[in-house]
């Protein structure tokens, strides 16, 4: 069985755990104290991953860091249909892996602003801000474009990919680092359809779809 070294409110281990969820994985977490007891920075847990972060899984003796990679490796091994990271379409794994990047730049910025303010990192908050709201207009003008051509996801495919897992957590967790979603319309009608992808889990600050609207 899969082993999760987790941090309940961490974004990134939450995109572990909400992805496994949908492709009922079975695994079990090992709760790494974040803070404020910084377990991420002591000597059993630097054996495991020696840049000191969440996450890390130990899937039988295979032992891989980096949520992103982590992700990938999940859908290819566990997703019989294929559709959360289809490998017999490179066209389609070009696209999930420049989002994937990009969710990365949302971590380093809006994940970055939230450990400012709940965490008292020493963060330039106001760097952080402007670089997550310039990084959601560019997701929102994408999104909303894809809407007028009928696509609901991040990527071209009509079903979601990894990216939209990828992406989901640190914009939903946004407004716990002051980055309001007020302005971003296209993104917060997707948030909403990822909530009802079918194996949704929440977290702390991550709530359930409201009741779906009548056509």
């Amino acid at each position: 069985m899969i082993k999760l070294y987790d941090y309940e409110l961490s974004g990134n281990c939450y995109k572990l755990r909400l992805l496994m969820s949908i492709l009922g994985v079975d695994y079990k977490t090992v709760p790494v104290d974040f803070y404020p007891g910084r377990e991420h920075k002591s000597e059993w847990f630097l054996k495991f991953n020696p840049l000191g972060q969440l996450p890390v899984i130990d899937d039988d003796g295979l032992v891989l860091r980096d949520a992103q990679a982590i992700l990938v490796y999940l859908a290819a091994k566990y997703d019989t249909a294929g559709s959360w990271y289809p490998r017999d379409n490179p066209e389609l794994l070009g696209e999930i892996s420049q989002w994937l990047a990009f969710a990365d730049s949302i971590t380093s910025t809006a994940s970055a602003a939230r450990l400012h303010d709940a965490l008292f990192y020493d963060f330039d908050i106001e760097t952080a801000r402007a670089g997550a709201h310039r990084l959601f207009r560019i997701l929102d003008e994408h999104l909303w474009f894809g809407e007028r051509q009928e696509r609901q996801w991040i990527c071209s495919a009509k079903h979601p990919t990894i990216a939209d897992i990828a992406c989901f957590p640190y914009i939903m967790l946004s407004e716990e680092g002051g980055i309001s979603r007020q302005d971003y319309p296209a993104i917060r009608r997707w948030c909403d359809r990822v909530k009802r992808i079918n194996g949704f889990i929440v977290m702390s600050g991550v709530f359930p779809a409201g009741p779906a609207k009548a056509a």
